[in-house]
């Protein structure tokens, strides 16, 4: 689709405008085919019931992190501490911090882990 709105403005004669809006659709076409496996198909989650948007996700994180950054806060966060705050918490959300604490120190194993083996 979007090689046939570049054949359509594709003309040896166009002024710069439309020469701009040519690379621009070049690029836009390359970034989808080369992104197109991670692209979600919305119209078909949207169907099946599933979330379509996380807005309301980000929303929450921007006013907790917002309340902690303003300066009257009594535990203000600086912005080095918040980005670690949420690197963190993006590990935990991914199940990747297990495995981060496990190669940095090789006799970790979590409580539920040590659970398991107990019994």
């Amino acid at each position: 689709m979007i090689g046939d709105l570049e054949i359509g403005l594709d003309a040896h004669d166009a002024d710069l405008a439309q020469r701009k809006l040519v690379k621009a659709l070049g690029e836009f076409g390359g970034y989808i085919g080369a992104n197109a496996t991670w692209i979600p198909n919305y119209g078909e989650r949207y169907r099946s019931g599933e979330a379509i948007s996380n807005a309301f996700l980000e929303s929450a994180v921007n006013q907790v992190v917002s309340k902690r950054m303003v300066k009257k806060q009594q535990m203000r966060w600086s912005p080095r501490g918040a980005h670690l705050l949420l690197q963190i918490r993006t590990r935990v959300l991914n199940d990747d911090l297990a495995g981060d604490f496990r190669r940095w120190y090789p006799a970790f194993m979590p409580a539920s882990e040590q659970q398991d083996v107990a019994a």
